[in-house]
C-alpha cells in the first residue's frame, strides 16, 4: 500500500454531473448564465456603492467586500464546472487541486467573517443608534475587514495543508464538480484522524464561530425591535436587516448541510446540486436580494437610471 500511495496522486478526474452528457450542454449555458449575471450583479453593487455618496456608510463598505468575494468565490469554481460539463470530465494536477481547494476554502471563509461583522453592524445600528457614526468608524471598519482576510487566509492555509497531506489511494476519480473536502476524504486511505481534527477545528473557527456572532446580535436586535411600540416602527426597523438575514439563511444553511453533518467521507447527487447552491447561485441571488429589498439601493440605482436616460 505504501508503494502505491507514493505512485497514485499525480492528477484528479472530475467527472461531476458526466452520467448523463445529452444534459450536460444545456447545464454548461445554464452556468454560463449564472456566472454573467454574478459578474454583473457583483460588479454593478460595487460600482453602485462607490458612486453613490449615499451609500458611502459601514454596511455598504461591507457588502462592497462580500460583492468582491462572491466574484472571487464563485470565479474558483464555476468556469470549472463550465469545463467538467462541455469536455465530460476535466484533469486537474495535485498542485491545481490544492490551489482550488486552498483559493475557494480563502474566500469562503472570508464570506462567513464579512456575513459575521454585517450582523454586528445591525447590531450597533439598532440597539446603539447614536453611537453608531462613533463605533464604525472607517478604522475600525478597515481593521474588521483586514481581520476577516488575515483569519481566512489563517483557516484557508491550515486546512488545505492539512487535507493535502492526506494519503490518496485506489480510483482518483472525483465525482464532483471541484475539489472539495468531502469527495477528497473519501479517496484518502491510512490514517487520517490527524489531519481531520485540524480540518474540523478550523471549521469551528470559521462557520459555528460565525453564526454565533450573527445568532448573539439578533438575539439583541431582536430584543430591540420588541420594545419599539408602535408596529410601523419595529417593521420599518427589521426592514433595514432583512436583506443580510436572507443572505444569512441561504448561505449558512447550505454550509451547515455540507460541511458541519457527519457524512463519513460520502456525499451523493443532492450533495453536488447543494454545492451548486452555494457557489454559483447565492453569489448570483445576493446583488438582487440587496437590491430588490433594499430602499437605498433601489433609489441608487433609480438615479443611475434617470441620468442614463437623459443623457
Amino acid at each position: 500500500m505504501a508503494e502505491k500511495n507514493l505512485t497514485l496522486v499525480t492528477e484528479f478526474l472530475l467527472v461531476g454531473f458526466t452520467d448523463s452528457p445529452e444534459r450536460a450542454f444545456p447545464l454548461f449555458l445554464l452556468f454560463l448564465f449564472i456566472y454573467l449575471l454574478t459578474l454583473l450583479g457583483n460588479l454593478g453593487m460595487i460600482s453602485l456603492i462607490r458612486v453613490d455618496r449615499r451609500l458611502h456608510t459601514p454596511m455598504y463598505f461591507l457588502l462592497s467586500h462580500l460583492s468582491f468575494m462572491d466574484i472571487c468565490y464563485s470565479s474558483v469554481t464555476v468556469p470549472q464546472m463550465m469545463a467538467v460539463l462541455l469536455e465530460l470530465g476535466a484533469t486537474l494536477s495535485y498542485t491545481r487541486c490544492a490551489a482550488q481547494f486552498f483559493l475557494f476554502t480563502f474566500f469562503g471563509s472570508i464570506d462567513c467573517y464579512l456575513l459575521a461583522l454585517m450582523a454586528y453592524d445591525r447590531y450597533v445600528a439598532v440597539c446603539q443608534p447614536l453611537l453608531y457614526v462613533t463605533i464604525m468608524t472607517q478604522e475600525v471598519r478597515l481593521r474588521f475587514v483586514a481581520g476577516a482576510y488575515i483569519a481566512g487566509l489563517f483557516s484557508a492555509l491550515v486546512r488545505t495543508v492539512s487535507a493535502f497531506t492526506l494519503s490518496f489511494c485506489g480510483n482518483n476519480e472525483i465525482d464532483f464538480i471541484f475539489c472539495d473536502l468531502p469527495p477528497l476524504l473519501k479517496l484518502s486511505c491510512g490514517d487520517s484522524y490527524t489531519q481531520e481534527v485540524v480540518i474540523i477545528v478550523f471549521a469551528i473557527f470559521v462557520i459555528p464561530a460565525s453564526m454565533v456572532i450573527i445568532l448573539v446580535s439578533y438575539l439583541f436586535i431582536i430584543v430591540a425591535i420588541m420594545q419599539i411600540p408602535s408596529a410601523g416602527g419595529r417593521a420599518k426597523t427589521f426592514s433595514t436587516c432583512a436583506s443580510h438575514l436572507t443572505t444569512v439563511s441561504l448561505f449558512f444553511g447550505t454550509l451547515i448541510f455540507m460541511y458541519l453533518r457527519d457524512n463519513s467521507g460520502q456525499y451523493s447527487g443532492e450533495d453536488r446540486v447543494v454545492s451548486v447552491f452555494y457557489t454559483a447561485v447565492i453569489p448570483m441571488l445576493n446583488p438582487l436580494i440587496y437590491s430588490l429589498r433594499n430602499k437605498e439601493v433601489k433609489e441608487a440605482l433609480r438615479k443611475i437610471l434617470n441620468r442614463a436616460k437623459l443623457s
